[in-house]
């Protein structure tokens, strides 16, 4: 029988990684504007009764980051209130919804990787509009699964990698922030990683633990600034000329919003419940920087 997901955020890294990847006996309906828009909370629930899915997956979302410190209540309504929305339409359904989430929901200040457990602290608009999006799903459903990862890329949409590449074209020297401390994550494997989850939740109705938050991330941990120099030296592999990395401090850089400095998520929870591990960090970046370089390769001018 088929597994049906409704899937929320039709031009973000995840669901253009999910549509990429579906594996079989599953279908993703990718739900967009006009039909469903988060912006616009009413629109949520009669787009996903007519998708007729056995799954919701929550991952459209606002994430600039920056501009949400101007703009908190869009934010808010969209990360918080359509997540509450979206949730609710999946109770009524009687189907399970995952959520994604994402570090931001922490302060950044543990000197060891977060744990489900650990407290909350957001110290941006965008981190509290992720978190009451968690607070409004865990609410109105409970069969759900909260998926918390960090540091998203992807051959896809706009992302670190991608602009490390872009500037590499251009730049011999590249000051990165080196003071902030997390686990690059593709969205491919995120997709992988949703898809089991939605059928264990979907196989395994009964099974409480199944059900809460999870971190979801890539295994290891670097720094922006080690994220960079690993994407360089795999572009350095296939031709491209070196590029250097300056590390800097966040304090050379600053942004309107506060990072986290530690984004380690701890993923050992999702491995014992769900069974599910993403593969090292430098091993998929390595992929990602493979596959873009050979695309590039074959445009033509």
């Amino acid at each position: 029988m088929t597994l049906r997901i409704a899937v929320t955020g039709w031009t973000g890294q995840v669901v253009r990684a999910m549509l990429e990847r579906v594996p079989l006996g599953v279908e993703v309906i990718a739900l967009r504007r006009p039909g469903l828009d988060l912006a616009v909370p009413k629109t949520i629930s009669p787009a996903l009764r007519a998708a007729r899915p056995d799954v919701i997956v929550n991952a459209a979302a606002y994430t600039a980051v920056d501009q949400a410190e101007t703009e908190p209540d869009l934010a808010m309504r969209v990360n918080g209130e359509a997540a509450g929305e979206a949730a609710r339409a999946a109770a009524a359904l009687g189907i399970p919804i995952i959520q994604l989430s994402t570090d931001y929901v922490f302060d950044g200040a543990l000197e060891r990787p977060y744990r489900e457990d650990d407290a909350t602290g957001p110290v941006s608009a965008y981190g509290a509009s992720k978190l009451a999006g968690e607070s409004a799903v865990a609410e109105a459903a409970p069969d759900h699964a909260i998926l918390r990862t960090a540091w998203v890329y992807s051959p896809f949409g706009k992302n670190f990698l991608r602009t490390m590449l872009q500037l590499g074209e251009t730049r011999e020297e590249l000051g990165v922030v080196a003071d902030q401390i997390g686990c690059p994550t593709s969205a491919l494997d995120i997709a992988d990683a949703i898809f089991a989850v939605a059928r264990n939740l979907r196989q395994r109705p009964g099974e409480a633990a199944l059900r809460g938050v999870f971190h979801m991330v890539g295994q290891g941990e670097t720094s922006w600034a080690g994220f960079a120099q690993a994407i360089f030296a795999e572009a350095e592999r296939h031709g491209r000329r070196p590029v250097r990395v300056r590390p800097i401090g966040t304090v050379d850089y600053p942004t309107p919003a506060r990072r986290p400095a530690n984004s380690r998520l701890d993923c050992s929870r999702l491995a014992a419940v769900h069974g599910v591990i993403l593969p090292e960090w430098r091993e998929a970046t390595s992929l990602c920087v493979g596959r873009l370089l050979a695309e590039e390769g074959t445009q033509t001018p």
